[in-house]
């Protein structure tokens, strides 16, 4: 891994991408998160990568307006507690694996946010007879 003084912040639509495009492979290839990122890849990976890419382009550059959720009811991301802390655990150390930074710091403080929200989001919902 570079130290922090050789990674460089995320400052273009590539710097996105790379986040993006790696979190995804790991997901993928994950343990817990795999096979739920794989149904979303036979289903829905293209509208969700560009929702991604969209949305965090939007949120840490100020390009655009982003469509939608930035983890639409969450095409890739399991319900339960642990994934969604495991998710985040693995979107920080990808954002520290690439970058460094003060929009790297924007970046794992807003995915912490979303985190929050999908649980208090699930916490309210009503089990399904």
């Amino acid at each position: 891994m570079k130290t922090s003084a050789t990674r460089p912040d995320i400052r273009t639509e590539g710097d996105i991408k790379t986040l993006v495009d790696s979190l995804c492979q790991k997901a993928t290839h994950d343990t817990l998160l795999g096979a739920s990122f794989s149904a979303a890849a036979r289903i829905h990976w293209p509208h969700y990568l560009t929702s991604q890419y969209s949305y965090w382009s939007c949120s840490l550059l100020g390009a655009g307006t982003p469509e939608g959720e930035p983890l639409p009811e969450q095409v890739a991301l399991p319900r339960g507690g642990a994934h969604i802390e495991h998710w985040l655990q693995l979107f920080s150390s990808t954002v520290e694996e690439y970058f460094a930074g003060s929009k790297a710091e924007q970046a794992k403080q807003l995915a912490s946010q979303m985190v929050t929200r999908i649980k208090a989001l699930r916490s309210r919902e009503l089990p399904v007879d």
